[in-house]
């Protein structure tokens, strides 16, 4: 199982991006129950966002990040880093593999 960070990044103006939004956030908040994020927020300035994300695979990961109502409405393309940690902070110890 591999971290991963999924960097979106808005094509769509924010008026479409909030008119997607609860369909998002509702994509965002089944994938925690389902184990597959950990956490994620906007970027500052709001020009898309971040998701950590756990996957057996980089293209696993990407498959799941195609489904987000962003990607598949075109508002948004989806940047999948790997990641392998090589310090976490105990208050974020879970993350590591």
């Amino acid at each position: 199982m591999g971290t991963f960070i999924l960097s979106l990044r808005y094509t769509g103006s924010l008026e479409d991006i909030d008119a997607v939004l609860p369909d998002h956030a509702a994509w965002l908040k089944g994938n925690h129950e389902a184990g597959h994020f950990l956490g994620w927020g906007r970027k500052i300035p709001r020009e898309g966002g971040v998701i950590l994300a756990r996957g057996e695979s980089a293209e696993a990961v990407a498959a799941l990040a195609a489904s987000d109502p962003f990607a598949r409405a075109g508002l948004a393309t989806v940047e999948v880093i790997e990641w392998a940690p090589a310090f976490l902070d105990p208050s974020v110890a879970g993350l590591q593999p």
